[in-house]
């Protein structure tokens, strides 16, 4: 057999970044991406069951993927244990390869895309949920109406996730809550949106044209139970701590919104998140007149990197309509 390896259809002989001397040998089945990205994922998870959930597998095809690949290995990847699954010594150094073999896949896609003089191929992008529905889908809409061969694949978590994702390099771009600190990352500041009370038509506060933190205070309060809204929350009440009245904490923007609407509390929220409900007349906002509080959202991404054109035509996009926007309260971009 030639000394190399094969994915797939690809053969790659005798090369291997920083490794020149691993050879892989593979037999009748021939691995493939699917089965390292589903091996990944059951390492990193823990369950071959949430594994499969996140891939949108069933359980069986699972583990067929990773008997497959420790017939090709010839080695057990997995101790499986009642509660959980973990790596055997041979998979904890499969994993090392097979996240540098995805990763690697993705980095040549995105490099033969950008050889078209249309962005084409996938724009890799990170932000958490409540952006994503509040304040990006005009932004998609365009951008994919610009460019329609290019493949949106969004990573959806938590600002810091988001910023460990580009600095490793698995996103390209993530739009995140700033401030955010990080020598190897660019970062624009994009959009500022003032956070509101938001209460129901039907309590008392909604007659106000303003509202002073300490008669929030006495209300029943609905958090978000992490974000960086939460850490404003936890911020600014701590002089009314022994007041508080938290009657719920929840994950979900739009589960705050609907029991607001309700009447079971009041909560503070950016507002383009609840400018639908606004509008439906189910909740209305409401400023502090003691304080004035802003969520900012950035634009980030590696300074030493040579972004796909599908990304820098992105950051094109956003950075111009942030520009054209002063209504929305999004800053003038340098």
């Amino acid at each position: 057999m030639t000394p190399g390896f094969a994915i797939g259809r690809i053969k790659i002989l005798n090369w291997w970044p920083e490794s020149a001397a691993l050879l892989l040998y593979f037999h009748d089945e021939i691995m493939d991406f699917d089965q390292l990205t589903t091996f990944i994922e059951i390492a990193k998870l823990g369950s071959f069951s949430r594994a499969g959930q996140k891939l949108f597998r069933s359980q069986p095809a699972v583990s067929a993927q990773v008997r497959q690949l420790e017939q090709e290995y010839g080695e057990k990847l997995f101790d499986r244990g009642r509660k959980s699954v973990r790596l055997t010594s041979a998979g904890e150094t499969l994993f090392e390869y097979a996240v540098r073999m995805v990763n690697l896949r993705g980095e040549s896609l995105r490099a033969v895309a950008d050889k078209a003089t249309t962005p084409r191929g996938v724009l890799a992008l990170g932000a958490n949920e409540a952006t994503c529905l509040y304040v990006l889908p005009e932004i998609f809409a365009e951008y994919h109406k610009l460019y329609p061969s290019v493949q949106i694949s969004i990573y959806r978590n938590f600002s810091h996730k988001v910023l460990q994702k580009v600095e490793d390099g698995s996103v390209d771009v993530g739009i995140v809550t700033l401030p955010a600190k990080s020598p190897s990352l660019k970062i624009h500041s994009i959009f500022r949106d003032r956070v509101m009370l938001m209460v129901s038509p039907r309590n008392p506060l909604a007659k106000l044209k303003s509202v002073r933190m300490k008669d929030i205070a006495e209300q029943p309060l609905i958090f978000p139970r992490t974000g960086y809204t939460r850490q404003l929350l936890d911020k600014h009440f701590r002089p009314y701590r022994s007041q508080l009245q938290i009657t719920m904490e929840l994950t979900s923007v739009g589960m705050i919104k609907c029991f607001v609407a309700a009447g079971l509390g009041v909560s503070l929220i950016s507002q383009s998140f609840a400018r639908n409900e606004v509008r439906a007349g189910e909740v209305k906002l409401i400023p502090i007149a003691d304080l004035e509080l802003w969520r900012e959202l950035g634009l980030v991404y590696r300074r030493d990197r040579t972004l796909p054109r599908s990304s820098t035509a992105f950051i094109t996009l956003v950075r111009q309509r942030a520009a054209e926007n002063p209504e929305l309260e999004i800053p003038n971009i340098k």
